[in-house]
């Protein structure tokens, strides 16, 4: 039997994390065995201007910040050059919103990378996607297409924070809201696009509100199959207008576990380390994570909010068996390449 929306808001509110995580635990062993997978890849953010100034974001810059900047093609393609020298197979190619680069920008970067290298482009936000079909006048559905010609494989998840408008409004009024979100990553899946969901806990959202999220994620997934992981992050609080203090370690570990029970129809369930540390990210794996994301060879938003941790493919080896998992490299599409 699916968790109801209300079940799972009490289970949020006064479940005993323990009893949760090893509930999640159980059905990801019976999915995945004692395998947890892992990526090589970077995030390159080729800009850091952004109209859309979000509260929580301490990465974004105005076009005429003195910090300002928009990364040219050779810079980029140098940064892809280091992360296949690093054994890496995707990009994660993420920026600000700029106010005047039109979709020819990101078609012949997209163009350009697959014209000299083999490897996955998983990227662009459902807001970025938005944003360049504004600019260019025409459909999400059109945009996708385009980009897709031009070798985009995928969508990461970036740009849900919550999925309820009343939040949107107080943490980033002037981004893409709920169900625009939503469209973009049907749109994307109509055309064989899959993509990952996120959710951001701690932005003053209720739990009814967290559920509220995950319920719209599934509910998308039971009719496009699309998703293929689920991944929350915790905000980062340091240097954002918004402010505030983090979210706990137990408020993460059990809206972590409640992903892997409410979230029956997507596969993997990614821990964060990024946001939450190491020893965390360990701990996510007996919470009901298959999957702890990327050794990430450069990120640029978290650690703009002060948060930086080093990953390398030896760590994360330790990390996982340290928590009596067996690792694995992973591709985006979650094929194992090779096991440690």
């Amino acid at each position: 039997m699916r968790l109801s929306e209300k079940q799972a808001t009490e289970m949020l509110l006064h479940g005993d994390p323990v009893a949760m995580g090893r509930e999640a635990d159980a059905i990801c062993r019976k999915r995945f065995g004692d395998t947890v997978t892992f990526i090589v890849d970077r995030n390159i953010n080729y800009t850091n201007v952004c109209v859309n100034e979000c509260n929580f974001c301490a990465f974004f810059r105005r076009k005429d910040h003195k910090d300002a900047y928009l990364l040219t093609y050779d810079e980029i393609l140098q940064k892809v050059q280091e992360t296949v020298d690093a054994g890496g197979t995707q990009l994660m190619i993420q920026g600000g919103l700029y106010p005047d680069l039109g979709l020819e920008y990101y078609e012949k970067m997209l163009t350009t990378i697959k014209s000299k290298y083999d490897i996955t482009i998983h990227s662009f936000t459902a807001t970025e996607i938005q944003h360049f079909a504004r600019q260019a006048g025409i459909s999400i559905l059109d945009c996708l297409k385009r980009l897709q010609a031009a070798g985009l494989d995928s969508l990461p998840g970036g740009g849900a924070e919550i999925l309820v408008d009343d939040v949107r409004k107080r943490v980033s009024p002037k981004k893409i809201m709920t169900d625009d979100w939503l469209h973009v990553m049907e749109c994307a899946h109509s055309i064989g696009m899959e993509s990952t969901a996120t959710m951001v806990i701690g932005l003053g959202e209720t739990m009814a509100q967290r559920v509220e999220h995950m319920e719209k994620i599934r509910r998308l997934q039971d009719k496009t199959g699309g998703f293929r992981a689920f991944i929350t992050w915790s905000f980062q609080p340091n240097n954002t207008k918004l402010g505030g203090e983090k979210t706990s370690g137990w408020d993460y570990m059990r809206t972590l576990a409640l992903s892997r029970l409410y979230m029956d129809n997507v596969a993997h369930i990614q821990g964060s380390w990024v946001t939450q540390g190491e020893r965390i990210g360990q701990l996510t794996l007996g919470f009901g994570a298959d999957d702890l994301g990327s050794i990430m060879l450069e990120e640029n938003v978290v650690r703009a909010a002060g948060t930086a941790y080093d990953m390398s493919i030896n760590k994360m080896v330790d990390l996982i068996s340290g928590a009596g998992k067996k690792p694995a490299q992973r591709d985006t599409e979650y094929n194992i390449i090779k096991r440690f």
